[in-house]
């Protein structure tokens, strides 16, 4: 078709074919991925970029004067522009390295708690990932912070009036998720960040599924700081970036110490480098971060608002051909939310139902998703999760419609 429509701009076989693993097949069905919100596959870019680099050019970053040094520090920080343009930062000094979403909200808890007293406010959602609520409850434990909760409503969006009602002069942190990991909710987080700072607080966007599936702008946002996991944007484990505005890092004292993040050493004292560097302690992720950037290089190749629709459009065509069943709790259902179906199927736990999928080749998530809060405010021990992402097509939402009912049929 020719219409001109975001989803017809959008080949998602195509774009399917560069993923090698799309192509094998799991108990002799043709492999159905649907557990991306976990961990997205990677394109074949990804994985020249990396061997590339480790069969032709590799070697330690910055400070070496030979040739192999240079090109793999040139290829690094031409990863580091990518990353700041991906996110629309100011410069590629607002992109910080880590080893994935966890570590960089830990960077942030870490230093910026060093100015927390007791008493201090931080104030979390209550759909976050355990990655955005346990290194909060270190600084409740560690230094007597108080964690404040907003709460979730029915549809699974954030209830606004009440986040309002949280704020306050004590405030010093808001950290809530762009999109959340169970919910597929996407929340307003520019008037979250606006709100925030009225009362003088920082703000910190956990962006590990909205810089895949949302608008990570975060020069719109507004945020002091955005995170992001690079396995969930297909691209490799072990790496993350940490956004934050230029004044925002320079007011974080360093997270870990060792080579790379100082300025100079002697025996009586040590001075840091500037931000990003003061935060790079030791050997970084060298080769994950160049796979990450070509991820995001080969992602610009696509139209996002294209890639937004296909996955919607997936999302709907899956709850339409299971419209009508008595069995099916959908959990989440926030308007315009993204494309995460979770759900809980009566009379079977959920763990059983993904084991029963997975013999016909889906695979889905099952469980607390890592969001025991979220989990116990719907009344959850469990659920399992179906997650569209690019690569997925027509016939993957068939499968997986297909799959879901054999299941409930087998257990019913």
């Amino acid at each position: 078709m020719a219409d001109g429509s975001p989803v017809n701009r959008f080949d998602a076989h195509a774009a399917r074919a560069q993923f090698p693993i799309l192509s094998r097949t799991v108990n002799g069905k043709p492999l159905v991925y649907l557990d991306s919100a976990a961990s997205a596959q990677k394109p074949r870019a990804v994985i020249d970029a990396m061997v590339r680099t480790m069969e032709g050019s590799y070697a330690n970053v910055h400070r070496g004067l030979h040739t192999l040094a240079n090109e793999t520090t040139e290829a690094f920080e031409a990863a580091r522009e990518s990353v700041a343009r991906f996110l629309n930062a100011e410069a590629a000094t607002n992109i910080v390295w880590t080893k994935g979403g966890t570590e960089a909200i830990n960077l942030v808890a870490s230093s910026f708690g060093q100015s927390i007293h007791p008493g201090d406010e931080i104030i979390v959602s209550e759909m976050e990932h355990h990655s955005n609520i346990v290194p909060w409850h270190l600084l409740r434990e560690r230094r007597g912070a108080v964690l404040k909760w907003i709460p979730v409503r029915d549809d699974g969006s954030l209830d606004m009036a009440a986040y309002a009602d949280l704020l306050g002069p004590k405030t010093r942190m808001v950290a809530v998720t762009h999109m959340s990991n169970v919910l597929g909710t996407i929340n307003p987080v520019q008037a979250i960040t606006e709100m925030a700072h009225a009362v003088g607080a920082r703000v910190m966007i956990d962006g590990c599924q909205g810089a895949v599936h949302a608008q990570p702008d975060v020069r719109a946002i507004g945020c002091d700081y955005y995170v992001f996991t690079g396995h969930k944007l297909y691209g490799p484990t072990g790496i993350g970036a940490l956004y934050g505005t230029a004044e925002a890092l320079e007011a974080l004292p360093p997270y870990q110490g060792g080579g790379e993040m100082i300025e100079t050493v002697e025996c009586e004292r040590v001075t840091y480098a500037q931000p990003p560097h003061r935060f790079e302690a030791g050997t970084p992720p060298i080769l994950e971060a160049i796979g990450l950037g070509a991820s995001i290089e080969w992602l610009s190749q696509f139209d996002k608002a294209a890639i937004t629709a296909h996955e919607h459009a997936l999302y709907d065509h899956a709850r339409a051909r299971l419209a009508g069943v008595n069995w099916l709790r959908v959990v989440g259902e926030a308007e315009g939310k993204g494309a995460i179906l979770t759900f809980t199927v009566d009379g079977a736990h959920a763990h059983d139902i993904a084991q029963v999928m997975d013999r016909y080749g889906v695979a889905v998530r099952a469980g607390l998703h890592c969001a025991e809060p979220l989990a116990k405010r719907f009344g959850l021990t469990s659920s399992a999760r179906a997650s569209f992402a690019l690569y997925n097509t027509t016939e993957d939402a068939d499968a997986f419609a297909d799959a879901l009912i054999k299941a409930r049929e087998f257990f019913a």
